[in-house]
């Protein structure tokens, strides 16, 4: 992975991969949806089966798992590998230890119903948007953070691409880090991105958002800022996608698909925790500046209040 020239050498170790699949808490069912995409159609089964019930797959033995979904034994283990994992035997055992980590399966994790009161939409996703919050937590790779913290606290170009709900996420970032004096920009069209992005050099920033990391509105305009030697950092529920596979740093979040929230619902709040945290370590790697600029703006707001 190549860093542009930024010192990781006060923080964690920057490596993408993790040393496990298993993280802490909860993670595994959330490291095991964003591999979804690159699964094939008979891992992708068995994928599902093990988000669905991790503590089911973890009691079954290789034959009933792949008689539950309607593979082979050889599939079985080549999904446990895909993961991660030397074999069936090891996924069984992390599964099992993180089943044993887990509180009891609420009746909220249901997708939401055309019959459900406005209560139970309440309730439903604010319980689905607090696991999104929490396994977040546990995708979001510290090193990969710093990384792109050092980056966009450097003195080059920053510019930050979304399309769609995404946008949303680019535009949040972008208004928060104009607010402690970072001059960045943010595109919400991928002609924009792309014209933006040819530009850019060694010790420019170009950060893409994107749920499924398979846009074609942020990849092109992704792969040229990297073409043109600047450092790229990429938000995504995906870390195996295209735009991960492209970027310098990837920064994962953990949204979850509902049957009345698909991918651009479930992606926003997990996206803009990593951009809370993004932006609270670069206010801290720039404390001074950050602090005045945030009192002068405050105090300006203030003034046009009165």
């Amino acid at each position: 992975m190549k860093t542009n020239g930024i010192d990781l050498s006060g923080g964690p170790d920057p490596g993408r991969e993790r040393e496990s699949p298993a993280g802490p808490g909860d993670g595994l069912a959330a490291t095991i949806r964003g591999l979804l995409p690159s699964l094939t159609p008979a891992s992708a089964r068995i994928a599902r089966l093990i988000v669905e019930d991790p503590a089911q797959v973890a009691r079954s033995t290789i034959s009933e798992l792949s008689a539950l979904a309607g593979t082979s034994d050889s599939s079985i283990v080549r999904t446990a590998r895909a993961l991660g994992f030397s074999g069936y035997p090891e996924l069984r055992l992390a599964l099992a230890a993180s089943a044993a980590r887990q509180p009891p399966r609420s009746t909220l994790t249901s997708g939401i119903t055309r019959q459900d009161s406005p209560a139970e939409v309440m309730a439903k996703l604010v319980h689905t948007e607090s696991q999104a919050v929490l396994e977040t937590e546990t995708q979001l790779d510290p090193g990969q953070l710093l990384g792109a913290v050092l980056a966009v606290c450097g003195d080059g170009q920053l510019h930050i691409a979304g399309v769609g709900a995404s946008g949303l996420v680019a535009q949040d970032l972008h208004q928060k880090l104009q607010r402690i004096g970072r001059p960045c920009h943010a595109h919400g069209d991928s002609q924009s991105a792309l014209t933006s992005a040819v530009l850019l050099g060694s010790g420019d920033v170009f950060l893409a958002v994107s749920h499924s990391g398979e846009s074609r509105d942020v990849l092109e305009p992704l792969r040229r800022a990297a073409a043109e030697g600047a450092t790229t950092v990429v938000i995504t529920n995906h870390p195996q996608s295209s735009a991960a596979r492209l970027a310098d740093f990837v920064l994962a979040s953990a949204g979850r698909e509902t049957t009345f929230r698909p991918g651009a619902m479930a992606s926003r709040i997990s996206q803009l925790v990593v951009v809370d945290c993004l932006f609270v370590c670069v206010a801290q790697r720039t404390y001074e500046k950050s602090d005045h600029a945030l009192r002068v703006t405050h105090q300006a707001l203030e003034s046009d209040r009165a």
